[in-house]
């Protein structure tokens, strides 16, 4: 049986092998490139919105958006606000069934309960944008985007309630704008990349010792944040429902969680 330094050891040459060849659309990759990351974010937001005017002030990766007690939480790869307060969530997908219209559909829900508070009206919602960017053609008719929106299904009319989705062909490889980025997207060698700033940051994360680290610990913490994830899912299922009982038993499963890290499993 291996020590639990044998194991350690063991992933990280794992996570080694699997760094070199990550490439922009896989999840855990793309994050480490849009942390922190403002032009990065805007450059792809203008290309798949088409706003060439688009200011993005703000972006967060693997941003929680569980407000309400007892209902699935999810992270948000990468969430973005615009100098006029929109919000964008752009998601990677490679699994077809990992970008479904019911996915799509709660990611939406999701923002809207993160940015209304209590008292605000409903006309404070802001404009939000949920991006899918698909590793397939998953609706086959070749197009770079498409676009879904609410209709008024009587008059023709859109609906017009700010809410918008739109699915991006990352198998897309026009001559354009979106062609070249959905190139870049699929590339694990920046030296096979045309953006020059997407290839420098892929650069820094692949060939750099900072950024080979920063990597494994994202790669480590996505496999502790999935576990204890399905451990509290377990205790859900097995009757467990005291937030407080599940902490307890956190604690003693996982040495790596504080109190405080565990807790923030459970929004007020």
């Amino acid at each position: 049986m291996e020590t639990e330094q044998q194991r350690k050891e063991r992933e990280r040459q794992e996570d080694l092998q699997r760094l070199r060849g990550l490439r922009p659309i896989d999840d855990d990759f793309m994050r480490c490139l849009f942390r922190e990351n403002i032009p990065l974010t805007q450059h792809v937001l203008r290309v798949l919105t088409c706003k060439d005017n688009l200011t993005i002030t703000n972006v967060e990766t693997q941003a929680d958006m569980k407000r309400l007690v007892g209902a699935r939480s999810i992270c948000l790869d990468a969430y973005g606000t615009d100098d006029t307060g929109k919000k964008y969530d752009l998601e990677v997908q490679r699994a077809d069934k990992g970008a479904g219209t019911h996915r799509a559909r709660y990611h939406s829900s999701a923002m809207d309960i993160d940015n209304l508070d209590a008292g605000q009206e409903f006309d404070e919602l802001p404009e939000t944008y949920t991006i899918f960017i698909t590793e397939n053609d998953i609706y086959k008719k070749g197009l770079p985007f498409y676009p879904i929106e609410r209709v008024n299904m009587a008059t023709g009319d859109l609906f017009g309630d700010g809410e918008h989705i739109l699915y991006v062909n990352g198998a897309y490889r026009g001559e354009d704008e979106i062609g070249k980025l959905m190139h870049d997207f699929s590339c694990s060698d920046p030296d096979d990349m045309i953006n020059k700033d997407l290839a420098d940051r892929t650069r820094y994360f692949k060939e750099t010792e900072e950024g080979v680290e920063v990597v494994c610990k994202v790669m480590e913490d996505m496999r502790n944040e999935t576990s204890v994830r399905t451990y509290i899912e377990a205790c859900i299922d097995f009757g467990i429902k005291d937030k407080e009982e599940i902490i307890k038993k956190l604690l003693e499963k996982f040495k790596f969680l504080t109190k405080t890290q565990a807790e923030k499993y459970f929004p007020q």
